[in-house]
């Protein structure tokens, strides 16, 4: 990447376009897979700028409950927040701080939303409950004369300066009839607080998308996710040039007309162009060049990532199509050249493995802590049901492997992770002379950023050599 003028890295941008209508203020997005992306990945992803595509390896029920989950942890009015009557009991909270992680009820008349609010419970009232089964919530929850409450209609700003100036932890919204019509909770001012960058819809939920396939069966799984919430579905296909992706596709865009579609993957100019014939909101390209991939070395498709890249994006260019690159990052550099090769966001998948937030559990190997990382055409995966992204009957008699399984060392958690990614991607900008990304794409266009290519001998040169022996570390503590 040649450099055409230094930049002040604080003034660089990352904000970008996931979708036509999907901005994200960090172009980073979590890939679909089963050793990447559930709720946790996807909450601290949009926490932190970016989004999170939940996988489909699992029924249809788990998928919609991960969904759920970040699109409950709200940074504004929590709408149908979960409630008790004063009958129930403390063991009854208890299951469903257990269950959903929480122990904030607002207790009603008939413990729903839309009734008369008499209280509230939170873990304060029942920390030293020594009877939780017989305890009833009447006796321990805060009645409704303690009870700092906001009038419907009020603002999130005006709300937010209520809890403020009351101290409280939870501030009920109620109608004229005191009825409670939403809550607020102080947890939620700290989360704006320290994440002003978050991705959120227009109700201040975090972002979120799921992935799906093209089997009949998925329309089901896709209306089950569009009433969970989330925001933009990404069909999950090896290659995307399918009459059954079209037809998907197509058939998506006429029955939720509001939900954004990622179609893909695709490599070339004609596949791209026929996804977007059929009303893709964005794409995904790559195919065969991800660390656990062996597509190209089983079924002998696909194509170096940095041409598929630059060839996609500038025919999605004219028709306003952002494109995601998805497979062979695995560092800030090969980001920040997704980026300069016209691609509007990076999907990552083992560059995210191994976090805290990413699913699995550690384990050592040879004193190195580790997590278990897999590709989603290997047999491991597929025998829990991937098998449906590379076969579109799901009734093959030979299982042909296109991935590996295998392990990541550990990364810690995206709460320093992600911010190290921004600062290395904000740097290499920087050098290049663009202030966004937006530039960086228009140097691209221009002709004034300009892509050398290097020789072997010249990558090597590139990296660090000459050593007896060194020490890699990312980033500070």
């Amino acid at each position: 990447l040649l450099n055409t003028r230094q930049t002040d890295k604080t003034q660089v941008q990352l904000n970008s376009r996931f979708t036509r209508k999907i901005a994200l203020s960090v172009p980073f997005v979590s890939s679909p897979m089963d050793t990447v992306t559930e709720h946790k990945m996807a909450i601290n992803m949009a926490l932190h700028g970016g989004i999170g595509i939940v996988h489909y390896n699992m029924t249809v029920e788990e998928q919609a409950a991960e969904v759920r989950k970040v699109k409950k942890y709200r940074n504004g009015f929590i709408t149908d927040p979960l409630c008790l009557k004063a009958s129930a009991t403390v063991a009854d909270v208890l299951r469903l701080k257990e269950e959903h992680g929480f122990a904030g009820f607002p207790i009603t008349a008939d413990g729903n939303l839309g009734s008369r609010l008499i209280g509230i419970v939170t873990n304060r009232d029942i920390d030293f409950v020594e009877d939780p089964e017989s305890t009833p919530l009447s006796s321990v929850m805060t009645p409704l004369g303690a009870l700092q409450t906001a009038p419907d209609g009020v603002t999130l700003t005006e709300a937010h300066a209520l809890l403020r100036k009351c101290k409280k932890g939870k501030l009920p919204v109620v109608n004229a009839a005191g009825e409670l019509v939403s809550l607020i909770s102080r947890t939620d001012l700290m989360k704006n607080r320290d994440y002003p960058n978050a991705t959120k819809d227009a109700t201040s939920n975090l972002l979120c998308g799921a992935a799906c396939g093209t089997r009949p069966n998925d329309r089901e799984r896709l209306a089950a996710l569009v009433s969970a919430g989330i925001d933009v579905i990404v069909i999950d296909s090896s290659q995307g040039d399918s009459i059954y992706q079209l037809d998907m596709v197509r058939w998506i865009k006429q029955t939720f007309q509001g939900l954004e579609v990622v179609a893909g993957n695709v490599v070339t100019q004609r596949q791209a162009l026929h996804l977007i014939q059929a009303g893709a909101d964005g794409l995904r390209v790559g195919m065969g060049s991800g660390s656990i991939c062996t597509t190209q070395e089983v079924c002998a498709v696909g194509r170096p990532q940095a041409s598929a890249v630059y060839n996609v994006a500038k025919l999605a260019k004219r028709f306003g199509v952002p494109i995601t690159a998805d497979g062979g990052t695995s560092s800030t550099g090969h980001i920040t050249k997704g980026l300069a090769l016209g691609a509007s966001c990076m999907m990552m998948g083992s560059l995210l493995a191994g976090t805290d937030e990413a699913p699995g559990e550690y384990f050592f190997q040879d004193g190195v802590r580790l997590k278990r990382y897999r590709g989603m055409g290997s047999i491991d995966a597929m025998a829990q049901g991937s098998e449906k992204r590379y076969n579109w009957t799901g009734k093959a008699s030979v299982k042909v492997a296109q991935g590996v399984s295998g392990a990541v060392v550990d990364k810690g958690s995206l709460k320093k992770y992600i911010p190290y990614l921004v600062q290395g991607v904000k740097h290499g900008l920087q050098d290049t002379g663009a202030i966004s990304v937006t530039e960086l794409h228009a140097k691209l266009y221009s002709g004034a950023l300009r892509i050398e290519l290097r020789s072997p001998a010249a990558q090597r040169e590139g990296g660090v050599h000459g050593l007896y022996s060194y020490q890699k570390q990312l980033f500070s503590a």
